[in-house]
């Protein structure tokens, strides 16, 4: 895997809105152009899925069906949030540690990339409470918590649009807002993407499909049980831009959901 302070050296082809090489670059100039959000207060979420809708490979890992252009896409997208929103369980399984900001890419937000987990119980990744992460939680979540983060680092969001016992997405993203945490990028998990879709919190849905079949058993990435208001999947989406990586066919596309 390609490091952090490195530009994968996989050609992109910019298939719509318009034919175009995006070659290796540093700086990404081309590719941060692409996923600038004009400033202001947005929400991402960007997920990986094999042709055949699975979520992660046989190891249960997303890391597993990702590869060189998903990643050059993923550190540009780091680059630009202030805030990387996670469901805890999520980095649990994916191995989570404390965030470094991609260098390079054009249009990098400045200072530290903050890491926000979101958790109903307060049960936290123990590998990352000794880096002070933000928690999204309830109040019951909080009281577990305890002294394992600094309270100043716990949001408690509980409120009238939630079920008792059940994290308020929207007024989480209000209290990140309120400390400049206006652009956030959503990495899942599934469960999260599709609370977070049914809420109509995202702004735009990055998607790579990875040149791969993993059969059954993987779940899709977006999961759970629904709840009150529209399904997840019953909105229209507008394709924003579709990417190409040539030498392998893996598609990356950014659709969007709040103008279309």
């Amino acid at each position: 895997m390609t490091s952090d302070t490195e530009t994968p050296d996989v050609p992109l082809d910019l298939l719509v809105p318009s034919a175009e090489r995006l070659g290796p670059d540093p700086a990404e100039q081309r590719l941060a152009a692409l996923y600038a959000t004009g400033g202001g207060r947005h929400v991402r979420a960007n997920m990986i899925s094999t042709v055949d809708g699975g979520a992660w490979g046989a190891d249960h890992l997303s890391g597993s069906i990702n590869d060189a252009a998903d990643w050059r896409v993923f550190r540009v997208l780091r680059a630009l949030a202030d805030v990387v929103l996670v469901g805890a369980g999520t980095a649990r399984a994916e191995g989570y540690r404390a965030l470094r900001r991609p260098r390079g890419p054009a249009g990098a937000v400045p200072g530290p990339l903050e890491l926000a987990l979101v958790t109903r119980t307060g049960r936290l990744p123990e590998e990352l409470t000794a880096t002070s992460p933000l928690v999204v939680t309830t109040r019951q979540g909080a009281r577990a918590i305890g002294a394992a983060v600094p309270p100043d680092r716990v949001v408690v969001a509980e409120g009238p649009r939630t079920a008792p016992g059940e994290v308020d997405l929207a007024a989480g993203l209000d209290a990140l807002a309120d400390r400049g945490l206006a652009a956030v990028l959503c990495e899942g998990g599934p469960h999260l993407l599709e609370a977070m879709l049914r809420a109509g919190l995202v702004d735009d849905l990055c998607v790579t499909t990875s040149p791969r079949l993993v059969g059954a058993g993987p779940g899709r990435i977006v999961a759970g049980a629904g709840g009150p208001g529209p399904a997840a999947g019953d909105r229209p989406a507008r394709l924003g831009h579709l990417l190409h990586a040539p030498g392998t066919g893996t598609l990356l596309a950014r659709w969007e959901l709040r103008s279309a």
